[in-house]
């Protein structure tokens, strides 16, 4: 069964017109094709989630263009990999080579998956890259630690000459008692992460000076 599916958008005057005259001179019956009118950036989109629930095996789906049926690349790409399991073809009228009923169109959508996958690579690996930054400076997920090195310093030099307690050097300090908590111990000794932050100082400093 042909099923076709077109979206237009909340933000911008237009009708479904266009897009149903293209699809169903594809060969699309009236009756199959669902519809939404919602932005792109919407997730919810009942006709959408309609159409699919109605796509069998040996199925081809209809769209005027691409970007008429996914939020994103990486939505795109799961469809297509879900259309693939399960045996359905999809067609975008409008977009040339994209028809996974011909070889080449299919040939298209695996160079698609393979860049985004490459993509997907290259951004994981930035993403540790800026944690272990992160954690080399004491940060925790990316987050600037609440105390600069020099702040820690002056806390713990605070807190072992006033003889109050944590908390007390919290109050008297105007800052949040958890953050005290986080860079001393007990004893007025530094916390790990505190040592992390003014190692990565002293690090930071050496490699200015060289």
């Amino acid at each position: 069964m042909k099923i076709g599916y077109a979206r237009v958008s909340t933000l911008q005057n237009q009708t479904f017109e266009i897009q149903d005259r293209a699809i169903l001179a594809a060969g699309v019956e009236p009756e199959n094709v669902y519809r939404d009118r919602v932005s792109g950036a919407k997730t919810a989109r009942p006709g959408l989630d309609h159409c699919l629930k109605m796509l069998r095996p040996g199925d081809t789906l209809y769209v005027y263009k691409l970007d008429r049926l996914a939020r994103s690349v990486g939505h795109l790409l799961s469809l297509a990999d879900d259309f693939e399991k399960k045996g359905i073809d999809l067609v975008s009228v409008t977009d040339p080579g994209i028809d996974t009923t011909t070889a080449i169109g299919k040939l298209v959508f695996t160079i698609m998956g393979a860049m985004a996958e490459f993509e997907r690579s290259l951004i994981r690996e930035r993403t540790m890259a800026g944690m272990v930054a992160a954690r080399e400076q004491g940060r925790i997920g990316g987050r600037r630690p609440a105390l600069s090195r020099d702040q820690i310093v002056e806390l713990q030099k605070i807190f072992l000459g006033s003889g109050k307690t944590r908390k007390e050097v919290a109050a008297a300090m105007g800052i949040p008692r958890t953050t005290v908590y986080k860079y001393l111990n007990p004893d007025s000794s530094l916390t790990e992460l505190a040592e992390r932050i003014l190692k990565a100082g002293e690090k930071l400093e050496r490699e200015e000076a060289n």
